[in-house]
């Protein structure tokens, strides 16, 4: 490809391209990301990897175009995308397919239609006069905490200005999203004593101490949503505390000596998990220590796997009013209900304000027959046309 060809290629021949890659997260995303920097490459823009420690096939990607020093507009995608197995496709889902409007394909919504838009966007911006620098900031494993961006901030904390906006790119129909909640998710542990089942009331019983610390999620739960702060416009506008998996017992006449489950808090953002997690142990401590059986049962090993903090931008904020003028008269303003790399991105730059903004919707994500509508293709360039000329300003 040569600088012609990169310069007349468009969002959604590269959104074709882009779904080709089956970069589900914790595989590869190199063969993409190297396609993204041959494009750039051909339109003269330079880009540097901050790959994972241990495994260089998965890798972020950083490149930037205008002057060099100035705060500049940071548009974030990921690259990574959610297994098919066992979904009923009814086309292949890392083959692009066009269809009543619409692009079928894993990723078409979350997020490749966004990258595509975002690179498309740095190629045409390389020719402007830009008084601020356009960026772009491609991560893997996404999908599975906000895991690979985590390298790439680091390298960028020390050496790149504060952005003057970061835009994340999640589906939102071209809304404007101006929060999540954080999330922290853990695993915990219950230890027991294995035994006969006719004997069992002499046995600690690990299960019994899961179902009691999900007794006590379910009491902090309720007082969350009675009479924990509330931030409106999120679908449930309280903090949440929800267990997904659990694991116990080996069979039905044994007293179960070890029970595992994972479990998540969502806070909002005037929450703190950790203050959370204190008020379901105390719960927990309480229930044990009126057990008349069994008071000395050990409490769960609870470990903290994974965790990534709120996003709140206030709608009243320039960089609100940025956005909007890029966008059509009406555009309103969104929280949405699911997690980005947003609120990384606003914890390693405090000043920065980010957004979230990009074409599809999360309701067709991670399902089959993910589409995007290319009528929100068209909507995405339009905002990146017109977000290149304020840069020029």
């Amino acid at each position: 490809m040569d600088q012609e060809s990169a310069a007349s290629m468009s969002s959604t021949s590269l959104l074709e391209t882009l779904i080709a890659f089956p970069s589900v997260s914790l595989k590869p995303n190199v063969g993409l990301i190297h396609k993204v920097q041959e494009i750039l490459a051909e339109a003269g823009i330079e880009s540097t990897l901050a790959p994972d420690p241990q495994d260089a096939s998965r890798t972020n990607l950083f490149a930037t175009v205008g002057p060099q020093g100035v705060p500049g507009v940071l548009l974030s995608g990921h690259t990574d995308v959610v297994p098919v197995d066992g979904q009923p496709w009814t086309s292949p889902p890392f083959e692009a397919t066009h269809k009543d409007g619409r692009i079928y394909g894993r990723g078409a919504a979350d997020m490749k239609g966004f990258v595509a838009c975002a690179v498309v966007a740095m190629v045409a911006a390389v020719r402007r006069p830009l008084k601020r620098p356009l960026q772009l900031a491609l991560s893997f494993d996404e999908e599975i905490g906000c895991v690979g961006v985590r390298h790439l901030l680091r390298r960028l904390e020390n050496d790149l200005p504060a952005p003057y906006l970061c835009i994340v790119g999640e589906p939102t129909l071209m809304r404007i999203g101006t929060g999540h909640k954080g999330k922290s998710a853990y695993r915990a542990v219950c230890c027991g004593q294995a035994g006969h089942s006719g004997l069992a009331p002499r046995f600690i019983n690990a299960v019994h101490m899961a179902s009691d610390l999900v007794a006590s999620m379910r009491e902090v739960q309720r007082e969350l949503s009675e009479t924990g702060p509330r931030e409106e416009g999120y679908g449930v506008p309280y903090s949440t505390v929800h267990v997904g998996v659990i694991h116990g017992g080996r069979a039905l006449n044994i007293v179960p000596s070890e029970c595992e489950l994972s479990f998540e808090i969502r806070h909002v953002s005037q929450d703190q998990p950790e203050e959370i997690l204190a008020r379901v142990l105390q719960r927990l401590v309480d229930r044990v220590a009126a057990d008349a059986v069994h008071p000395e049962a050990p409490l769960p090993d609870i470990q903290l796997t994974n965790s990534y903090p709120s996003l709140s931008t206030p709608e009243d904020s320039p960089a609100v009013g940025l956005l909007g003028s890029l966008l059509p008269s009406g555009t309103r303003c969104t929280k949405v209900d699911f997690g980005s790399e947003g609120g990384l991105f606003k914890q390693s730059w405090r000043e920065t304000p980010v957004l979230i903004c990009g074409p599809g919707s999360i309701e067709v994500a991670h399902k089959a027959d993910e589409y995007v509508e290319l009528s929100q293709i068209e909507a995405c360039d339009r905002m990146m046309a017109g977000l290149v000329d304020f840069l020029c300003q």
